[in-house]
């Protein structure tokens, strides 16, 4: 799970970052709105912590030009705004939930997983990307109709690729996947799938964005 954390206070801010990721998550940290909006329209993110009190603009503010230029990310209100007001407000401007703060950890892990399990639901199974499609019910995959032999690992990492495709994936977000399977987090296993995958694709299919992670390219240049 990929999260953009919006947060101004620093101690909050970074241990929210840290708290997460020794939850499994991949977090980026955003200290403001204006960075929260370049992030989401620069990278995919699967939820969105947002506060409503952030230094440039309002964080409802935010949320509601969000809506309108139709990301439909998943967005967790987290605030110390707890009047019944504030969270009809904040649900009616599109949060898909809301936490007051102080809040506990595992609490607000369990409730990101919820939205992202939320919005896994109503999605495709079917996902077609340039001459690729992939099934996610069937787990098999196939490249202008001839069926790809792929790895329990490997179709998993392609999967998360194709559906965030033309997006960076963070290298971080993969190697959670990777290093799940039993894997030494010492070791060179992603690189060793990502390798495998492009000789099964097309080395132009999947662009290594040095320092950052991995792209899946819908239509590589001819």
């Amino acid at each position: 799970m990929h999260v953009l954390i919006t947060e101004d206070d620093r101690l909050l801010g970074g241990g929210l970052k840290v708290g997460l990721e020794q939850e499994g998550c991949s977090a980026v940290w955003m200290r403001d709105a204006q960075s929260a909006a370049l992030a989401l329209r620069s990278e995919h993110f699967d939820v969105l912590i947002l506060d409503l009190g952030l230094p440039d603009r309002d964080g409802l503010a935010l949320l509601r030009e969000l809506r309108r230029d139709g990301f439909e990310v998943p967005v967790l209100i987290l605030t110390a705004r707890d009047g019944l007001d504030e969270r009809v407000a904040g649900l009616d401007a599109g949060a898909d939930d809301y936490l007051v703060k102080p809040f506990d950890l595992p609490e607000l892990a369990a409730r990101l997983r919820a939205l992202v399990r939320r919005g896994s639901a109503g999605g495709a199974t079917r996902i077609r990307a340039g001459n690729l499609t992939l099934d996610a019910a069937q787990r098999a995959a196939a490249v202008d109709g001839r069926s790809l032999l792929l790895s329990p690992m490997e179709f998993s990492l392609l999967e998360v690729l194709v559906t965030h495709r033309d997006h960076v994936v963070r290298r971080r977000q993969l190697e959670s996947m990777a290093y799940g399977w039993g894997n030494d987090p010492d070791s060179n296993v992603l690189e060793v799938h990502i390798h495998n995958l492009r000789r099964k694709l097309g080395k132009d299919r999947i662009r290594t964005i040095r320092g950052v992670g991995y792209q899946f390219v819908s239509q590589p240049e001819r």
